[in-house]
């Protein structure tokens, strides 16, 4: 039966990253051939997190696929933390699960990519080789060497695990295009500079947008609302799903 006759659905997925078994969920919309968006968690989070759920949610209803993944280690792709944490084994693991989707019958062949977080340095890092249509980041560190040194000063919600290996993407994003940077300028952990260093490296077509008194976490509901407005726009923008 052809998707167009169903309604939204979601699928419950794993998959292979290099030795490691990770899992997801495929929010598929009632569309043939969608456009699918891959979704990068934060350091400590996985993939429900209330801002990716109402993103994929929202994205549906504009007829776009969403997948939302637990990088290895976190969430149910149970793994030790500590020893498989690093910047390169969650570019494989998007890499991974941009390879498993891009090979099922039901999506289309554009692709998007949204990263909060770790999750927006990764999708930036593997941009130049995944060639999405369009980039979201939500409080992407540009670099690792920031987030040590506030772990040091006791912020224990920072990036330990880089002190060992640390990542700077600065080289990797120049001249990307289609980029949609959100940040809010009361963030403690990744510095508001991050954000317009990045907008300054990419290219046209290219977007900045600093949420006022909006913290690292998203905490606002208001906040979550504009910011689930603005991704899905800017996907539906760049994307060009087709409604059945």
């Amino acid at each position: 039966m052809n998707l167009s006759e169903h309604t939204a659905s979601v699928k419950e997925i794993q998959f292979s990253s290099e030795h490691f078994q990770l899992k997801g969920s495929l929010h598929l919309p009632s569309a043939t051939s969608p456009p699918i968006i891959i979704g990068s968690h934060g350091l400590f989070s996985d993939k429900d997190s209330p801002k990716q759920i109402a993103l994929a949610q929202l994205c549906n209803q504009q007829h776009m696929a969403y997948f939302r993944f637990d990088h290895r280690g976190c969430g149910d792709s149970k793994a030790p933390f500590d020893q498989v944490t690093s910047l390169q084994a969650r570019c494989a693991d998007l890499m991974a699960a941009a390879k498993m989707l891009t090979s099922r019958s039901d999506l289309g062949n554009q692709l998007g990519l949204f990263g909060s977080s770790m999750g927006g340095s990764v999708c930036l890092a593997v941009a130049r080789k995944l060639s999405p249509l369009a980039v979201v980041t939500w409080a992407a560190p540009l670099r690792s060497a920031d987030l040590v040194s506030r772990t040091k000063h006791g912020d224990s919600s920072s990036s330990a695990p880089f002190e060992k290996q640390p990542f700077d993407v600065s080289d990797q994003i120049v001249g990307l295009q289609n980029i949609l940077i959100l940040h809010g300028d009361a963030d403690d952990i990744v510095p508001l500079s991050h954000a317009r260093q990045i907008y300054d490296h990419v290219s046209y077509p290219k977007k900045l947008h600093v949420f006022a008194h909006s913290d690292h976490r998203m905490s606002r509901p208001d906040d979550q609302r504009q910011f689930v407005q603005e991704a899905a726009c800017w996907f539906q923008r760049f994307l060009k799903p087709h409604k059945n």
